[in-house]
């Protein structure tokens, strides 16, 4: 599934596409499912960070089976089960990606469950530990909870030992992440908010936090979320911005100063690339929670491969609960 010119999911076309061939260090993977993530709701209309030449395919997270293996791959041999982060490219029948890339998917794990790990789990343990500094016994708000990268952020926070409170826009995704562990939820309105809706919303965020108010803020949304929400930061809290959806904010900087906190940018890829050691540490921790029941990736909806274009779409609306993956192939 091509974006051959900038714009929404109606855009792209199914096309035909050479067959990759795995160069030195490479793999060729017959993708099995692609999962959906904001960016591709970007990338496709030239909004996103990384702009690929034309023609290309978006889907930054996949699973599948091991098609060939490059000159000096080792580790992985044609047949295996695996998954990967992608970047872009995903929504396509096979795919050549760097050997270093793959991590093996576990036996009793599905397809569409491994292509719905590494990017919000990733992204989400990186910005809990080494930008959150997140703690037993700390207590948490996570913005646009329902998604893939909140209920990431409430199982993790949950693990390590956190109180987390769960904001959302209805009581169907309340309900959600009360499931993935949440302590509490919020139920807020739909933005924009004038000045009183936006003082109610954060007398709701500091009514749900405690007296001390919250030692990390997870923000996945951005836009008229992000000011009330700061507004119930505790003392020396951290805000982690992750993303945009609902728009680029602009803060008060004089609630940083009063509240002598720190707004923290949360940018897993450029994490990954600077230190891929410390990246794969956190991945390889991702899996033994994996295993031991405390995190699980929770797809709620599938797509067939023709119908890509309609899963980044629910993405863009907002409407997803969890994950959406397109099974490219049985």
């Amino acid at each position: 599934m091509l974006s051959k010119a900038p714009g929404g999911p109606e855009t792209l076309v199914m096309d035909d596409l050479p067959d990759p061939v795995a160069g030195p260090g490479q793999v060729v993977v017959a993708v099995k499912a692609c999962s959906i993530n904001y960016p591709d709701v970007l990338i496709i209309e030239d909004k996103y960070q990384m702009k690929p030449p034309r023609p290309f395919a978006p889907g930054s997270e996949v699973s599948g089976v091991v098609d060939s293996v490059g000159e000096g791959v080792t580790g992985f041999a044609p047949g295996d089960r695996v998954l990967c982060t992608t970047g872009a490219g995903g929504l396509v029948e096979k795919i050549a990606v760097p050997a270093a890339s793959l991590f093996p998917l576990p036996d009793g794990r599905s397809f569409e469950e491994g292509a719905s790990l590494i990017l919000t789990y990733g992204t989400t343990i990186h910005a809990l530990l080494d930008r959150g500094h997140l703690k037993e016994g700390h207590t948490m708000l996570v913005l646009g909870a329902a998604g893939g990268v909140g209920l990431a952020a409430i199982e993790l926070g949950k693990a390590f030992g956190a109180r987390v409170v769960a904001a959302v826009s209805s009581e169907e995704k309340a309900a959600a992440c009360r499931e993935a562990g949440a302590d509490d939820t919020i139920v807020y309105g739909r933005a924009p908010f004038d000045k009183d809706q936006s003082k109610a919303l954060a007398e709701q965020f500091k009514a749900a936090g405690g007296k001390g108010g919250y030692d990390v803020i997870y923000d996945p949304v951005g836009g008229d979320y992000a000011e009330p929400a700061l507004r119930s930061i505790g003392w020396e809290g951290r805000y982690l911005v992750v993303g945009f959806p609902a728009g680029i904010p602009k803060l008060p900087l004089n609630l940083t100063l009063l509240k002598s906190c720190d707004v923290c940018g949360v940018f897993w890829g450029a994490f990954a690339a600077r230190d891929p050691q410390a990246n794969r540490a956190h991945i390889d921790r991702l899996f033994r929670l994996w295993k031991d029941g405390k995190i699980a990736p929770r797809v709620t909806e599938t797509f067939a491969f023709d119908e890509g274009g309609k899963a980044i779409a629910k993405m863009a609306a907002r409407g997803a609960i969890g994950k959406l993956v397109v099974k490219v192939a049985d």
